[in-house]
């Protein structure tokens, strides 16, 4: 999770357990129970997957209840822990796009997500398969007329409060409000009925990289077995639901998913991340009339006053012949396509 986010909520003594003891399956049973998982996968008619703060660890986003989570130094009176890169920055993980690979091919028919990171969506889970219970740090809605934003940088508040935009849609212009919930705040509804009727649908539900504390999104999978399904846990630490998992895996994600895709015999595509911009040109005459000024702004297309945090400078060269030409240095270098839309 963000450490902004961490910090933005509002303060609780009691965050559950924390501090919790890591488990590492050995090699030999840990690709026994891959092998399980991905019997179970190819076999299921109707897959969910229930994700936590461990699927994104990889993506440089510290979680909160590990041996190094937020909250545990928190309670032990420790410095926080360091994100390896800003929250904005953070790219979808293998385990990320391998749930993309596995919706596109009809295995996965719905996503649950406590996480805040956005990286779902990114990644390329479909809005309508996908319930954020908590909520979304790039997010905006309208309260007016239940528009959605996605923004390309993270949302000033949590705790579903206005920000400094408005809506876009025609005859509507309300204020929007971030996605984030704080600990007072009530689940929303509509994810959460979504997430309530695929666990009840589910012969499968995948749980990755959660402890499975928070009430009452933890006991979503649960749901699945009055209608004799299946829960597999895939996390470092034990969890209060494990004694009702057909199956427990004590591994990182990443590599367990991994092996079962490779058991399945499907590709893991690679993430390429594209990013909008504008630039806008303006010219006027100078005040003698003899000269043009042009006037080169780049801008977010989410409006001209929102952020850009994706762009590390800007640099304009000329030529004797009056042409220019822009050059946007961006901080990605890797699998990142910026769009520029010209005004």
């Amino acid at each position: 999770m963000s450490l902004g986010y961490a910090e933005k909520l509002s303060f609780i003594e009691d965050v559950g357990q924390v501090g919790m003891t890591e488990f590492f399956d050995s090699a030999h049973v840990l690709q026994d129970k891959i092998e399980q998982l991905a019997k179970l996968i190819q076999k299921s008619r109707h897959l969910v997957v229930f994700t936590g703060a461990g699927i994104s660890t990889s993506c440089g986003i510290p979680d909160f209840r590990g041996p190094k989570g937020i909250w545990t130094l928190q309670r032990e009176g420790k410095p926080l822990p360091e994100a390896s890169l800003p929250f904005h920055r953070a790219m979808p993980s293998m385990t990320h796009m391998a749930l993309v690979e596995l919706e596109k091919a009809g295995i996965l028919k719905f996503v649950i997500s406590q996480n805040v990171d956005g990286l779902h969506l990114r990644s390329g889970i479909p809005r309508e398969k996908l319930a954020e219970l908590h909520g979304n740090s790039f997010m905006e809605t309208c309260p007016s007329c239940r528009a959605e934003y996605l923004r390309d940088f993270e949302v000033e508040s949590i705790g579903l409060k206005e920000t400094s935009r408005r809506c876009s849609v025609e005859k509507c212009g309300a204020k929007v409000r971030d996605t984030v919930l704080d600990w007072e705040d009530a689940l929303p509804p509509k994810e959460m009925d979504l997430a309530e009727k695929h666990c009840r649908m589910g012969d499968v539900v995948l749980c990755l990289g959660t402890s499975l504390q928070i009430t009452p999104a933890c006991n979503l999978p649960l749901k699945s077995l009055r209608g004799g399904g299946k829960i597999v846990i895939v996390n470092l630490q034990k969890t209060p639901k494990d004694k009702k998992a057909s199956l427990v895996i004590h591994g990182f994600v990443d590599k367990v998913i991994a092996g079962v895709m490779e058991l399945l015999n499907m590709q893991i595509p690679p993430y390429i991340r594209i990013d909008l911009f504008q630039t806008i040109l303006t010219q006027s005459l100078s005040s003698d009339k003899k000269f043009v000024n042009w006037t080169i702004r780049i801008a977010s297309v989410h409006g001209l006053s929102a952020p850009l945090p994706f762009i590390k400078s800007v640099e304009v060269k000329l030529d004797f012949c009056t042409s220019f030409v822009i050059i946007v240095v961006f901080f990605f270098s890797q699998q990142h396509i910026p769009c520029c839309r010209h005004h």
